[in-house]
């Protein structure tokens, strides 16, 4: 099967039962192809077929191919709703969403329903055993799992109680839901704690890396497909998520060496692109990429699920003291900043249909290792002021840091990544894995970490249609 085929095309669906957390209304079979659920699994290229499927399930613009990363961003203080649109994502922005607001049940039926997709296929290939080779049959195990992984890492950070570091993973989390939900069976299903959701994440995670491939022989699948470095990437950032640095250190020395040139040194060769701009150009496939969906014309995110209508056209850059924007460490020389309009507003993404999602970079890794070596060292750990420079530089070649603590060597980090991650979905979850208060912005008063506001409430049909469930207090 044509790589190209492998994640743009409109995948066979099993011709089953897709339940999108746990609303009757969507006990309903998702559309119809001429394959019956006995012969969806019958054939290599047709399992195959399903696996796309996950990949379709996720990068959906209701889920992680736009609004994860607009929700996350609009949280944060750096954005401000320039235009005064009550209905794009405002109520996010204002941290006023309420159990049967749209983009709460919106987001946790498109987040359910792709892990249970992932769970059907699961399931699938175990009931065919003979269809598959061993590694072939875990390598699509593994992709599955890596793509259940992501999925609820994302929808633990908004609907679980508290941060996973509030109070070490003691507060409600997710149901945990790791068969196929086919009929009402099953429904109610309790929540699990948060370090129960995020051990079931790490579990997924590790079998992942120890059963992708460490590389796809096309160009795209390196992006597009989830590879052993992909898996080992993820579980970077949570881990950090988690406060767990001995962790990120362990699996950051994976895929970073101990001193520059920084490239991967086993399975896909990641790096810094040398230009920052051409990472979030066609094609695309730049080796700084570790995980991206694609969009086009023909397989766009959707209505007001584009990065660019938020980036480019509804939110613009808060100028004032608290945003990034004002950071006097972001200098008028820096490419990243040559990317802001006169208006303010960000055009790292510059086309709503045809931009790819980035999910993973190695620049992230980078940061992400930096910081656990900042965290755990007793003073201005070196190789963690190496990355950080090296990531600035590449952008901003007339800044070297020299922080004087190992204070300032942190918030060095945790302001580069503002910068660097800026309209990547970072921000909100920056601010919670450190549970600190959102800031004031604009209009918009300070949310405490003791809020309930701080998270989202769990959807009112999922209360309604999920006995064990319960509601964020």
């Amino acid at each position: 099967m044509n790589i190209k085929q492998l994640i743009y095309a409109v995948p066979v669906v099993v011709g089953i039962v897709l339940m999108t957390g746990c609303k009757k209304a969507n006990l309903t079979t998702i559309p119809q192809t001429s394959l019956s659920d006995a012969i969806a699994f019958s054939t290599p290229d047709r399992i195959a077929q399903q696996v796309n499927g996950i990949y379709s399930a996720c990068k959906n613009g209701n889920f992680l191919g736009g609004r994860t990363h607009v929700y996350n961003d609009v949280r944060g203080e750096d954005w401000l709703n320039v235009t005064n649109n009550n209905v794009t994502a405002a109520a996010v922005y204002t941290f006023s969403v309420g159990s049967a607001e749209t983009q709460v049940e919106g987001m946790w039926a498109f987040g359910y329903a792709a892990i249970n997709r992932i769970n059907v296929v699961l399931e699938g290939i175990n009931a065919n055993p003979t269809v598959l080779s061993t590694t072939q049959a875990n390598q699509f195990r593994a992709e599955a799992r890596f793509c259940r992984a992501l999925s609820y890492f994302y929808l633990a950070t908004l609907y679980g109680r508290k941060p996973y570091n509030a109070d070490a993973g003691a507060s409600p989390g997710l149901p945990l839901r790791l068969t196929a939900n086919t009929s009402s069976q099953g429904t109610a299903l309790a929540r699990s704690t948060m370090a129960q959701t995020f051990a079931q994440i790490l579990d997924d995670l590790n079998f992942a890396e120890a059963n992708l491939p460490l590389s796809y022989a096309a160009g795209d699948s390196n992006v597009i497909r989830a590879h052993r470095n992909t898996a080992i990437a993820l579980k970077t950032r949570v881990l950090l998520h988690m406060g767990n640095y001995a962790g990120v250190i362990t699996e950051g020395n994976k895929l970073v060496p101990n001193a520059g040139p920084f490239v991967a040194p086993s399975g896909v060769a990641h790096r810094l692109n040398t230009n920052f701009v051409n990472v979030f150009r066609t094609p695309y496939t730049a080796l700084e990429s570790i995980l991206s969906f694609p969009m086009n014309n023909n397989n766009a995110p959707g209505t007001q699920n584009g990065l660019s209508l938020y980036h480019n056209a509804e939110f613009g850059l808060n100028t004032g003291a608290i945003g990034i924007y004002s950071d006097p460490n972001w200098k008028a020389a820096d490419v990243r900043k040559s990317l802001i309009t006169p208006a303010f507003r960000y055009t790292k993404f510059n086309d709503d249909n045809n931009n790819w999602v980035p999910i993973l970079r190695y620049a992230e890794v980078m940061l992400n290792l930096a910081e656990a070596l900042a965290r755990q060292g007793s003073g201005v750990d070196s190789r963690a002021l190496a990355l950080l420079n090296a990531v600035r530089q590449r952008s901003d070649a007339t800044t070297t840091f020299a922080p004087a603590t190992k204070t300032d060597l942190i918030n060095l980090i945790l302001n580069e990544r503002r910068i660097e991650l800026l309209g990547e979905g970072f921000r909100s979850l920056d601010i919670m894995r450190q549970n600190i208060d959102f800031p004031a912005k604009g209009s918009v008063a300070s949310v405490p970490a003791s809020s309930v506001q701080y998270v989202w409430p769990i959807p009112a049909t999922e209360l309604l249609y999920n006995s064990a469930m319960t509601q964020n207090q």
